[in-house]
């Protein structure tokens, strides 16, 4: 048998017929942007830039320091340390008014989508509406109550407030998405937290995938949480203990007070509550209720008037945070706090990270890594994640937000201090406390509406552990740990790509779906079913590209059939950086007295002048221009 032509080698290939089988047969790559399955592997003898980075000790040792050396590295560790504490108290108070901020800015328009209940009725409308309102208030605990507060008005049932609780559990991990936002500085810290932070994402929209359908095919989370409703006799209790908010309230307090019961009484269709303003005036005020004689208007018999019950609010104390006595509409007021808490956010975040490298050096670094990343010996390695679970539960609880506790440990991804394997199981866990947490506040509400907050709480519970059940106890199925991964990749690589996938994801994907339910069901089917075939076809190709493309067809063997701008982001890459260049460059001329313009012109002068006085040298040196004509000529004879 003849030997095979090396690639590099310079003999005429073979026309034979099996030879030009074979190379049909061949493997090709996949020139494909949408790798969200699969990836391959570094090449070998790459860093692999998962790996958790070595976070080493620059300074001398403890033992080569002298004793007023040693007093002043614990001096500066505990600086550092209640520093650190300091900052993550104001990241989480900013987190509080971003909160508040999306609620003055979108809180009615909440409400406004909450009151149309035709749409409600539609589960795929239902979870997109519970996505959207999430993301305006950003917290789905407030989403959460205004459920609560139309089911028990008889506006909503609980069988329908199934799919927005779904989707208020996947408009949550939004902050901690634009969290990894912040870290965007260095390529590979990027690449870790956006794929810390996304993992929550993922395992959110993989339940709904597989639990939505069952649902509405079989009511399974209804029916379950009805039969435990009835089976317990559930008494109000106490509400859930405030932990974090016993901290946190006297400064977010300080700066703004919502009245949130506005946004309740927009979704139950009170009329009156949309002159009203979330910003709360009067913090203590009192209800009386009387017995008065109300005229009848237009009466014609001789009796005009018939008692009712009356109510008379009486404001006892006005508010002391900084709003309370501006005349600012809600609108301004939410750009402001906005603007404010992201600020306060970026610039915490940033200290944060920057306290955390230096402080995690050495022995230091080397502990931590090895409590939180090494898992139990063999046989109990299995434990090691629902110990995870349990302690991102309890956190959660205690902090009372999936989110500040999610956005805390993004910034722990990206440095490397916690894996992403491990990150995974402590974000499930968060998911159960804040249900936990969910479940204590219903079981405080009044008799009339204990039952139906109840049942809407323990649908959330129930609705992450079938999560869990379904994407973690076997490793083969933790498919949202591949894909963050793999979307990880693709934003590091462009950077770009973050914000466009947090505006599809969770602001033109859910107002789209939106928009098609207020225009029926038949639109809705019309045009999202050819588009779900399409993904699914895309998917699956793109599979059979990466483990079996043999068994395609010739053509589907790669994209390179379709524009290079619908298989490849290099395109739209280069496209983004050129406009980002061109913003950066002229962003000062519009205004003549900026130093912008005259730096850029001085620069530009300067590079002129420089190459016109290599060009004088290169004339007056004969070596120069000697060494110039070869090149030139060896350029001429260079085949294209």
């Amino acid at each position: 048998m003849a030997p095979r032509p090396e690639a590099d080698s310079d003999s005429t290939p073979s026309i034979d017929s099996s030879d030009h089988k074979s190379k049909d047969l061949a493997v090709l790559p996949a020139y494909s942007t949408m790798d969200l399955v699969t990836q391959d592997q570094a090449a070998e003898g790459e860093e692999d830039p998962w790996e958790l980075p070595e976070l080493k000790n620059t300074g001398p040792s403890w033992s080569d320091l002298d004793t007023k050396g040693k007093i002043l590295r614990i001096l500066s560790g505990i600086m550092k340390f209640c520093l650190l504490l300091g900052f993550l108290y104001m990241f989480v108070c900013s987190l509080d008014i971003l909160s508040s901020a999306f609620q003055l800015v979108g809180g009615k328009a909440a409400g406004d989508i909450f009151q149309d209940n035709a749409v409600l009725a539609n589960p795929v409308a239902g979870l997109v509406i519970g996505v959207l309102v999430t993301v305006l208030v950003q917290s789905s605990s407030t989403s959460s109550s205004i459920v609560v507060s139309m089911v028990s008005s008889g506006l909503l049932d609980v069988q329908s407030a199934v799919p927005v609780i779904m989707g208020a559990n996947i408009g949550t991990s939004v902050t901690n998405t634009i969290v990894a936002m912040m870290q965007a500085g260095d390529r590979n810290e990027f690449r870790r937290a956006f794929a810390g932070a996304t993992v929550h994402d993922f395992f959110n929209w993989l339940s709904v995938l597989v639990l939505l359908p069952l649902e509405v095919a079989t009511g399974v989370l209804y029916k379950l949480t009805k039969l435990m409703i009835d089976s317990f006799n559930i008494q109000s209790g106490e509400d859930a203990p405030d932990l974090l908010n016993v901290i946190t309230d006297p400064l977010t307090n300080a700066i703004i007070e919502l009245d949130k019961s506005v946004i309740s009484d927009i979704a139950t269709g009170d009329a009156a509550a949309r002159n009203k303003s979330l910003i709360k005036v009067w913090c203590k005020t009192f209800k009386n209720t009387t017995l008065l004689n109300v005229t009848v208007p237009d009466c014609n018999q001789t009796i005009c008037w018939t008692e009712k019950n009356v109510t008379v609010t009486i404001n006892l104390e006005r508010c002391s945070h900084i709003f309370a006595n501006a005349n600012l509409p809600d609108m301004a007021v939410g750009l402001i706090l906005l603007g404010m808490s992201l600020l306060v956010l970026c610039s915490c975040l940033i200290l944060i990270v920057k306290l955390l490298n230096s402080m995690l050096k050495g022995q230091v670094a080397v502990v931590i890594k090895s409590v939180l990343n090494t898992d139990f010996p063999f046989p109990f390695s299995w434990v090691t994640g629902y110990i995870a679970m349990l302690v991102g539960a309890g956190m959660t609880f205690i902090v009372q937000s999936s989110s500040v506790f999610t956005s805390a440990i993004t910034p722990l991804v990206g440095i490397g201090v916690i894996s992403l394997e491990r990150a995974y199981p402590l974000t499930l866990g968060s998911n159960i406390g804040t249900t936990t947490t969910a479940i204590l506040a219903a079981m405080a509400s009044p008799g009339e509406t204990l039952g139906n907050s109840l049942q809407i709480a323990l649908c959330h519970f129930f609705f992450n552990i079938m999560g869990i059940l379904l994407w973690y106890p076997i490793p083969f199925t933790r498919l949202p740990i591949r894909l963050a991964r793999a979307l990880g990749n693709r934003t590091a690589k462009y950077r770009w790509f973050a914000a466009l996938y947090l505006f599809l994801c969770f602001l033109v994907m859910p107002l789209t779906v939106f928009g098609l339910s207020l225009a029926g069901w038949q639109a809705l089917v019309g045009v999202g079913v050819p588009v779900v075939v399409l993904v699914i076809f895309a998917i699956v190709v793109n599979v059979m590209q990466n483990r079996c493309a043999r068994f395609l067809p010739r053509v589907l063997r790669t994209w390179d059939f379709l524009p290079r701008p619908l298989h490849s982001m290099a395109p739209w890459d280069t496209l983004v950086t050129s406009c980002t260049r061109f913003c950066g460059k002229h962003c000062c001329c519009c205004c003549k007295c900026c130093k912008c313009c005259h730096s850029n012109d001085e620069e530009i002068g300067r590079d002129r002048l420089s190459d016109k006085m290599k060009s004088l040298e290169g004339r007056d040196n004969p070596a120069m221009s000697r060494d110039d004509e070869q090149d030139e000529s060896k350029l001429r004879a260079t085949p294209l």
